[in-house]
C-alpha cells in the first residue's frame, strides 16, 4: 500500500490555479509556471499526494514554456491515458496515487534520454531542494538528483 494519497484536506490546500489543474484538467498558460526556469537540484512531487514524478537531473528546457522532463522518477506514479480533447489526439500524464492531471507526453524529448518530453505544469507540482529531501521523507530519492 502507498504512502501517498489524495486526501480531502489536501485538495482543500490548493490554490486556484492548482486546483484548476490538478483536478480540472486545467493547463497554465505558458512561460508562467513558477517552477519552468528552477535549476536547483531536487525532486518534484505531486502537489496533492506528495509521491515523486521527476527529478531536477531529468529536467531540460525544451522552450516549450513548460517544465519538461525526459522520465518520471518512478515510473510507477505516472500513469499515461489517451486524451482526444480539443481536437488532438495526446498522451495525458496524471500522478497515480493523487489522480492529479499534470500535464503530456510527447516523443520529441532529447533522443539520448529515450526520446520523450513530459511536459508538466507547474501548478500540479511541488518542488523538495536537495537538501530538504531527507527531512521530508524522500531520502531514497537523492541518488537521482545531480549535485
Amino acid at each position: 500500500m502507498s504512502e501517498y494519497k489524495k486526501s480531502p484536506d489536501a485538495v482543500a490546500a490548493l490554490n486556484a490555479e492548482q486546483y484548476r489543474v490538478t483536478q480540472e484538467n486545467g493547463t497554465e498558460h505558458p512561460w508562467t509556471g513558477e517552477l519552468l526556469e528552477n535549476t536547483a537540484p531536487g525532486i518534484y512531487v505531486d502537489v496533492v499526494s506528495g509521491e515523486p514524478l521527476f527529478a531536477s537531473a531529468d529536467k531540460f528546457d525544451s522552450g516549450c514554456g513548460w517544465p519538461s522532463f525526459s522520465k518520471p522518477i518512478v515510473s510507477t506514479n505516472v500513469n499515461e491515458l489517451s486524451d482526444e480533447t480539443h481536437g488532438m489526439v495526446r498522451t495525458e500524464v496524471r500522478s497515480a496515487h493523487g489522480d492529479s492531471h499534470l500535464g503530456h507526453v510527447f516523443p520529441d524529448g532529447p533522443a539520448a534520454s529515450g526520446g520523450l518530453r513530459y511536459c508538466i505544469n507547474s501548478a500540479s507540482l511541488k518542488f523538495i531542494h536537495r537538501n530538504d529531501m531527507a527531512a521530508e521523507g524522500y531520502q531514497a530519492y537523492l541518488a537521482q538528483v545531480e549535485g
